[in-house]
């Protein structure tokens, strides 16, 4: 996924030149897919800050129901930004992704053989304080 998104992005960048119009049909669903993919997995890992923003390029690169803003000018801000964006949310989903796997292996507590565990409901526990002497 992380290819696909930083292609999004380069793709996003090369839209900011004089193009023709199919180039900038295949951005719009090139940038979908994208914000699809990312709009799921941040829905999935509840980053819904991510969500809302991948959420409105969504919206506005959408190929089904296309929005114009008819001027080159008002795009190549649009453009970079979702670049920009793209590239972002590569850089965070891997520090994110690689806290999760330092907090699941912790290394202070050393693996024990299955001999060597005790479970909780095998431990015979007496219930009557010892008497002090």
């Amino acid at each position: 996924m992380k290819p696909f998104l930083t292609f999004c992005a380069l793709c996003c960048f090369a839209g900011l030149f004089r193009l023709p119009i199919e180039y900038y049909t295949f951005l719009r669903i090139l940038v979908s897919i994208g914000a699809l993919l990312v709009l799921y997995n941040t829905l999935s890992f509840k980053q819904h800050y991510f969500s809302i923003i991948f959420l409105v390029i969504l919206i506005l690169f959408n190929p089904v129901f296309p929005i114009y803003l008819y001027r080159k000018s008002l795009w190549i801000p649009i453009d970079t930004i979702t670049g920009i964006l793209f590239f972002l949310i590569n850089f965070v989903e891997k520090t994110e992704h690689k806290k999760e796997e330092e907090a699941t292996e912790d290394p202070s507590e050393p693996a024990l053989s299955i001999h060597q565990r005790t479970v909780s409901r095998d431990r015979i526990i007496n219930p009557k304080k010892p008497k002090e002497e």
